[in-house]
């Protein structure tokens, strides 16, 4: 497949490495000219430098004969006008856009994005996407990430191993005797910064990060079992009350349950707009780094605290003054991957990663056909892929235990005829079952090709 990537950022540039990993012709287009030296240098990918909506510019990155276009720069109207040219000289069949202002996602004007206007077949809202998974870490508050796959029924949960989890030095065989009707599996840990995919004989340690799949029903028993406690969230402050902010304040009014909620934002037209946009939530002007404010919005009392301002500095100060203050606990909006290891040492408890987010979206949107859902763990390091499995696939019919899965996947959870199955080595794969693999993100072509929904596919 022939793919153009208007934007080497973060979010271009680690959608240029999952699909330049899997042997695709790509060309990453950028106006730095530095960006772009970065992507052909560390990715087998084609660099341009130039403005990507520039018509020039798209016929010099192959826009003529290409498959897909995925336009992610910093500009809303850089992305659309890259789409529109796309269609409307190159004849590219499809267009994928990243868009930041909500006025552009209003429903009222969905009608904007038709062919016969502005022709982007997928739009991806970070803010939105973002949102949601700020929803899911606090309907899962003792997972560090999580994730809903199979229709809601089956759940990804990340889960730090404490030293006073019941199941430490416990090979993972064991597990399955021990608890035998709980529908959870065990598919990835990380230990000392590396991430496996574990074998029946390996044990959990202290420390390590575990990622464990389970059925959704089961999902308290779950982190029971591995030592977690499921808690209400009643009360939640939220630091930031921009998009995301906003987003996530707006959900939690929708649901039928009450949340007490509180917004802290410092700059005052946004204040003034989230004020305005909401019913119950109480919105307070001012810094959230401000422990005199905190204690205003009762942050000893609260049970969680979401600190999503645009800084990844204010975030994890606030979440960790939150924490120190009494607040049960703490989740982090943090855009450098870098960052990430220092949560467990600020005790801050789950974070987000935008940019994992927004990539997730679009390699869901990539790998259409038979594939309905993909999720990056980590820096991209591995990928959750839920795909329908095909009648012509070698491993329809098939038992797991005869399936030759590369050594750095694991099916996590299988669904048959709607119901959520937990796989073993006897369970046979039929045609039209639904299954859900952690996949290391050099075996994902082998997963791809057993599923028979190669690049060629699309």
């Amino acid at each position: 497949m022939k793919v153009i990537i208007c934007g080497a950022g973060q979010v271009g540039w680690q959608i240029a490495r999952h699909l330049s990993g899997e042997n695709n012709d790509v060309t990453v287009v950028d106006s730095n000219p530095e960006l772009v030296r970065r992507a052909t240098d560390t990715l087998d990918v084609q660099g341009i430098a130039g403005f990507a909506s520039y018509p020039d510019v798209l016929d010099r990155a192959g826009a003529a004969d290409a498959d897909m276009v995925i336009a992610a720069t910093h500009s809303d109207e850089v992305n659309m006008v890259t789409c529109q040219v796309a269609h409307s000289v190159f004849s590219v069949q499809r267009k994928i856009a990243r868009l930041r202002a909500q006025n552009y996602l209003d429903p009222a004007y969905a009608d904007l994005y038709r062919r016969n206007h502005l022709p982007i077949d997928v739009v991806i809202s970070p803010e939105r996407e973002v949102a949601e998974a700020a929803l899911q870490r606090l309907a899962a508050p003792a997972a560090f990430d999580t994730e809903s796959f199979l229709e809601g029924r089956a759940q990804l949960l990340g889960i730090m191993i404490d030293d006073d989890c019941p199941v430490i030095n416990t090979p993972l065989r064991q597990l399955t005797d021990l608890f035998s009707t709980l529908r959870a599996v065990v598919v990835g840990i990380r230990r000392e910064g590396t991430l496996f995919v574990p074998s029946p004989g390996d044990q959990i340690f202290p420390d390590d990060e575990c990622y464990i799949f389970t059925d959704t029903e089961d999902m308290t028993r779950t982190l029971e079992i591995f030592g977690k406690t499921q808690s209400k969230q009643e009360r939640i402050v939220i630091i930031g009350g921009g998009n995301v902010g906003l987003g996530v304040a707006q959900a939690l009014e929708a649901r039928t349950e009450r949340v007490r909620v509180k917004i802290i934002e410092k700059d005052r037209e946004n204040a003034e707009r989230a004020a305005d946009a909401l019913d119950r939530t109480i919105v307070l002007h001012g810094d959230g780094l401000d422990s005199g404010l905190l204690e205003e919005a009762n942050i000893s009392s609260a049970d969680a605290v979401l600190a999503v301002t645009d800084d990844d500095k204010t975030n994890l100060l606030a979440a960790v003054r939150a924490k120190e203050m009494g607040c049960k606990m703490s989740i982090s909006l943090v855009n450098d991957p870098t960052l990430v290891p220092l949560m467990g040492p600020l005790d801050i408890d789950a974070y987000i990663n935008p940019r994992a987010v927004t990539v997730s979206s679009i390699l869901r949107h990539i790998r259409h056909g038979r594939v309905r859902g993909v999720y990056s763990i980590g820096d991209a390091e591995a990928e959750v892929i839920e795909a329908q499995v095909l009648g012509t696939s070698p491993i329809a019919g098939q038992k797991v235990k005869d399936i030759d899965f590369p050594e750095g996947t694991l099916i996590g959870a299988v669904m048959q005829q709607g119901k959520i199955i937990r796989p073993t080595g006897e369970t046979r794969i039929e045609e039209g079952n639904v299954i859900a693999i952690f996949a290391m993100s050099e075996d994902v072509p082998e997963v791809e090709r057993l599923l028979q929904v190669s690049i060629d596919f699309f």
